[in-house]
């Protein structure tokens, strides 16, 4: 049991449940006492509405311009949005329903980027720990239910927001546990729960 999280003040309490509740132990920072906003830092569990923090753009033509993403709500689709999605199944692939996200997009500065280089990173994670990175359509359009395909070559400048919603496929019988947003090698992704 973590007997550490007892002593933190009622403030910070909901805070450090989120810390226990990811699996990461943070306790130097919540012993520490050092005010909310320098634990805030190392947070890697967000709810669905809150914005991530800024996010640096790795790509060449919008080097060090910085964004966020916002998961909004997220839903599981059905059989039938996979069959009527257009979509051609392989015949040795097990069956797939789709997970719908929406998100918001904001540039915050530098260069104009892309939004589709924004939520490049986004991954949904499944109750059985499958991990799954966003459709990618080469052929034709697929269809989904109140998913529009969000303009991923539409730039956006500093200030400006997109709300967009993404398709994954994950196995039939999965549900989508939280939406997260991945880092790089080097640091934990961020994570969005879902409730169910």
């Amino acid at each position: 049991m973590h007997t550490w999280n007892r002593a933190v003040p009622a403030a910070v309490g909901a805070l450090a449940l989120a810390v226990v509740l990811t699996g990461c132990n943070d306790s130097d920072s919540a012993k520490g006492g050092h005010s909310s906003s320098s634990s805030s830092e190392d947070r890697t569990s967000y709810r669905l509405g809150e914005a991530s923090p800024p996010q640096e753009s790795t790509m060449q033509n919008s080097k060090d311009s910085k964004f966020t993403v916002t998961p909004t709500k997220v839903q599981t689709g059905t059989k039938a949005d996979m069959d009527n999605s257009g979509l051609e199944k392989g015949k040795d692939e097990a069956p797939k329903v789709p997970v719908y996200v929406w998100s918001t997009l904001t540039h915050k500065s530098g260069k104009p980027m892309e939004v589709g280089d924004m939520d490049d990173d986004l991954v949904v994670k499944t109750d059985k720990g499958e991990r799954t990175k966003a459709l990618i359509v080469i052929m034709g359009d697929a269809k989904w239910p109140n998913c529009p395909a969000p303009d991923t070559g539409k730039k956006l400048s500093p200030g400006q927001s997109e709300k967009i919603c993404t398709a994954f496929l994950i196995p039939e019988g999965q549900q989508a546990a939280a939406v997260e947003l991945s880092q790089g090698f080097y640091k934990d992704p961020l994570e969005w729960p879902v409730k169910n």
